[in-house]
């Protein structure tokens, strides 16, 4: 898709973004995704698969927002997840290697969630608990509260769902680290090694245990903390509280990386990403790159579009084709985007 900046190429990326994970990556409020003059906004697609073909329906009103398979409503979201899958790789997403550690959890979210309905229901509930938790949290710290029997019967809960989380984080990233490794060689002609460290909230003996062991260390540190969380008003452990860190050649990225080792860690996770959608759900997601390879130098830019050609279907965005010298661009489809009009 080639346009001008403000014509909306950006927009229809998104659109599939939303389509497939039913909410934006640019905004947590559903609600500025309508049009200052309509009171809704609809994406509809057609995803063709090896089953066949499956229309998928999004419906956002000011009171909420609606998603459908096959023209069937969804009644909840873990149902409607992971039938699209896509990665997004947008100049942004150098913030995954040098930005705060919610913007890393949530990456983690985002793709571990398209690849396990399970995991989704996990996230789900421990978020739901973690609300109950801090809300009744506050109010014995404001004396609004004085039983804390109510306190242990939520950390009971916690602690299962934290574990879950805990575990299939630890267990994602690992995943990933194996085929980001020698992306991130290959990229750097085998001057860098690229290493992935999760960095869990709640921290796991590391010898083998059951689950039921594991359990217990996770009560144990809350009931030890229980006080302390009382005193502060806020749960202090747990997934929320997680973060992930790159290390370039032993150094860490974020702190010591140049920009250019940024860049390139940042390329190696989402073509990782991709590899590992097909390892999981057998097929490889839809990429969407918006407005990135202007970002990439030569060699940056000819191994992601060499890596892509021939497997992956991708959606482009760019001011201007001019300089991408590349094989890829014999079996690309060019569309004009002019004030939000596709022309082909």
């Amino acid at each position: 898709m080639i346009g001008e900046n403000a014509q909306g190429k950006t927009n229809l990326l998104e659109s599939i973004y939303t389509l497939a994970l039913a909410k934006s990556h640019r905004t947590s409020n559903d609600k500025e995704l309508i049009r200052f003059d309509r009171d809704y906004a609809k994406i509809e697609g057609e995803l063709s698969y090896r089953y066949g073909e499956m229309p998928l329906t999004m419906f956002i009103t000011k009171k909420g927002k609606q998603v459908k398979i096959n023209h069937l409503e969804q009644s909840r979201l873990t149902q409607y997840i992971g039938h699209l899958n896509v990665v997004l790789f947008a100049p942004e997403d150098l913030n995954i290697v040098k930005g705060a550690p919610q913007i890393r959890r949530r990456f983690i979210d985002m793709e571990l969630g398209q690849i396990s309905a399970v995991y989704l229901n996990d996230l789900s509930q421990y978020q739901r608990i973690l609300k109950q938790k801090n809300n009744y949290l506050k109010q014995l710290q404001y004396g609004q509260k004085t039983d804390s029997t109510m306190l242990d019967v939520l950390n009971q809960q916690f602690a299962a769902y934290a574990l879950k989380v805990t575990l299939r984080r630890e267990h994602f990233i690992k995943e990933l680290e194996s085929l980001a490794k020698p992306i991130h060689s290959g990229i750097t002609d085998e001057n860098e090694t690229l290493s992935l460290k999760y960095l869990p909230s709640i921290k796991l003996d590391a010898e083998e245990k059951s689950e039921t062991e594991r359990l217990e260390e996770v009560l144990t540190l809350l009931d030890d903390n229980k006080e302390r969380e009382k005193d502060r008003g806020v749960c202090l452990f747990g997934p929320h509280r997680d973060d992930l860190g790159f290390n370039v050649n032993g150094m860490d990225a974020q702190t010591y990386g140049s920009q250019g080792q940024q860049r390139t860690t940042a390329l190696s996770i989402k073509l990782a990403e991709i590899e590992l959608m097909n390892i999981e759900v057998g097929e490889y997601p839809i990429l969407l790159l918006d407005d990135v390879l202007s970002e990439l130098d030569d060699s940056r830019q000819s191994h992601l579009l060499s890596t892509i050609q021939h497997k992956v279907q991708t959606f482009v965005t760019t001011t201007s084709v001019d300089g991408i010298d590349h094989e890829i661009m014999k079996n690309a489809k060019l569309y004009r985007i002019n004030n939000g009009e596709i022309i082909k």
